[in-house]
């Protein structure tokens, strides 16, 4: 077994990625953003900064532009975002659109696609969700044959980023009955194509998704990725990828609200004394704290595990995401908490990240979703 640490190039990418993410895009920016309702949600100066600090391209294999440093090392900048509420593309684009290319997509669909998404140039997302809740496998959208080709229709959910990504990464079904596993495709769909009706949603946390209908769209053959009716695998695994990137930045966002809470009890003052003085919130505080060592330790084995390729993968991103969710869910409400009345209002930043904490939480898969598919692939 692995030892749970991480390497030197590992802890250097991350303390590039604090650095960065602290300077140029700190909680103070999703501030101006949700506050003048900017139109794209995110900065593209910004995004083009990830670009040239090489973040964008770490999943990317180097020979297409990328850096190919790793789940492990995207986890790193995934956690320094969670501590920032950092704003950008990160999870639609250079996790999960670059995930399911790597995964779905043909050699030539890499190379002419890939180098774009690393420089900067090509934004994706992933159109997956139909319901309330994540069921990967409950897909409606239809795709049939016509023409030398295929015609889309149906709708998606909670599209992360997905109105303004140049290319949209839809499943839909081929073949079977509306959750069956066997009968699902992935394919490739230009948001501005005929027939495809983009509708922004700003979620609690203020950032962008999108519900996406799709009315006759023409799909060429050679935006399938890969075989037709027969695409859940590297669906599973890209959602994989992602989720083991959103524990990252749930233990990040958790890492962050735990330290200003500390913080905040060794400077408020009640009674004449320090609130960090009194044993009953020491308790709490210690008992935090043990739990997000877990998660700690429950995200890296995950993200190693994709990394190795290991067969038990799932198992370990299912059971990263689920613990993740509950402590952030733990170190949230506590840090309301013990901020008193004014962990509650705007000026505190704490309710920003009780909001983000809750949108990724039930982004592909909530506690319940994850710990349900734990135990299933653990036989339960």
């Amino acid at each position: 077994m692995s030892a749970l640490v991480l390497n030197e190039e590992q802890q250097m990418l991350k303390d590039a990625a604090k650095r960065f993410l602290s300077e140029s895009a700190p909680v103070s920016q999703l501030r101006a953003l949700r506050d003048n309702r900017d139109e794209t949600g995110f900065s593209r100066e910004l995004w083009q900064s990830m670009v040239e600090m090489g973040f964008v391209g770490t999943l990317i294999p180097e020979a297409l532009g990328g850096a190919q440093f790793g789940y492990v090392g995207m986890g790193q900048v995934s956690e320094q975002a969670g501590r920032n509420l950092s704003v950008s593309p990160l999870i639609s684009t250079a996790i999960g659109g670059v995930a399911a290319l790597l995964l779905a997509g043909s050699s030539e669909q890499q190379q002419a696609l890939l180098p774009q998404v690393a420089e900067g140039s090509l934004l994706l997302a992933l159109a997956i969700d139909e319901a309330p809740r994540h069921a990967p496998n409950r897909v409606a959208t239809r795709l049939q044959v016509a023409d030398g080709g295929y015609l889309l229709n149906g709708r998606k959910t909670f599209v992360v980023d997905g109105h303004v990504a140049d290319k949209l990464i839809v499943s839909a079904r081929s073949e079977g009955a509306e959750a069956d596993q066997a009968g699902i495709s992935l394919l490739l769909v230009d948001r501005s194509a005929p027939g495809v009706s983009v509708e922004r949603t700003i979620m609690a946390d203020s950032r962008n998704a999108a519900i996406v209908s799709f009315d006759n769209v023409k799909v060429a053959s050679g935006d399938l990725l890969g075989e037709a009716g027969n695409a859940w695998a590297a669906l599973a695994l890209t959602l994989d990828v992602v989720n083991a990137q959103l524990a990252g930045e749930l233990l990040g966002l958790s890492l962050e609200v735990f330290e200003r809470t500390v913080a905040y009890l060794q400077e408020r003052k009640q009674f004449g004394v320090a609130l960090s003085t009194f044993q009953a919130l020491q308790h709490r505080c210690a008992h935090l704290f043990s739990e997000l060592e877990l998660v700690k330790s429950a995200v890296l084995k995950a993200q190693m595990a994709l990394d190795a390729g290991d067969a038990e993968a799932a198992q370990w991103v299912s059971l990263a995401k689920a613990k993740a969710c509950e402590v952030a869910e733990l170190a949230t409400n506590e840090a309301v908490q013990m901020h008193g009345g004014m962990g509650m209002t705007d000026e505190f930043d704490i309710g920003l990240f009780m909001k983000r904490a809750r949108s990724v939480q039930a982004l592909f898969g909530d506690y319940r979703y994850h710990a349900n598919r734990f135990a299933a692939l653990r036989g339960y």
